[in-house]
């Protein structure tokens, strides 16, 4: 079967690849944008971009109920073991590992990473994904970086952008970080979760395809697309 990216709503992914289900950055309770609950949604394996709650969120209820192996910086790993959560798998920033399923490299990202009880969450980091299908690249939270453009020589066939601006790039930014990845597709995110970083994403996506030769995907909470497609 084709690997489907599902968008959950904010910066929470499901990727279905493989026969295995990686769930990306779940936060479920408390989002006002999530299509589904943490009481039901799957997970084999869990990936971790930084510590904030709106992406921590619900990582341990999830990994716990589902047993999901928890993939994240060494830091995060740490805390999360303190936390009663027993499978995990620490990488970091360049690092890259290959699992039954797809290799997973962590990358660079400007931004911080705050535990939800004050601890240390490590460096904040993007998330690449190397499938079968192709490669994912999920930026999480950050600013525009030039080094954009070197994790864009990889040959990446779905990028995954915020857009909401305050917190991490905005339309602008993001517009020029479609240019110096220059991927086959492109999925904005973090936005309209909150009034604070509401954004127009169709005019985003509209600016996109004039000006790139890119095709934005911009997908509703529960919305899916094939890698492949």
């Amino acid at each position: 079967m084709a690997t489907t990216v599902t968008f959950l709503g904010h910066g929470t992914f499901l990727v279905e690849t493989n026969g295995t289900r990686v769930l990306i950055d779940p936060f479920l309770t408390g989002n006002p944008s999530a299509s589904m609950t943490a009481e039901e949604v799957p997970a084999d394996v869990i990936i971790l971009s930084h510590g904030h709650g709106d992406h921590v969120g619900d990582a341990i209820n999830v990994a716990n109920r589902t047993g999901a192996l928890v993939i994240a910086n060494h830091e995060i790993v740490e805390w999360l073991t303190g936390q009663g959560v027993t499978t995990t798998h620490a990488q970091h920033i360049g690092g890259q590992h290959d699992f039954a399923w797809g290799t997973v490299k962590l990358t660079i990202a400007h931004h911080g990473s705050m535990l939800p009880d004050g601890s240390d969450g490590g460096n904040p980091c993007g998330i690449l994904l190397k499938l079968t299908d192709g490669t994912i690249y999920h930026a999480a939270d950050t600013g525009l970086f030039y080094d954009m453009k070197l994790i864009g020589e990889d040959g990446i066939d779905l990028a995954i952008l915020p857009i909401g601006d305050n917190f991490t790039m905005g339309p602008d930014d993001a517009l020029k970080a479609v240019k110096l990845i220059e991927p086959r597709r492109v999925i904005p995110d973090h936005y309209d979760t909150w009034p604070l970083i509401a954004q127009d994403a169709t005019a985003w996506a509209d600016r996109v395809r004039a000006e790139t030769d890119t095709e934005p995907l911009v997908l509703q909470p529960g919305d899916s697309c094939e890698l492949g497609g």
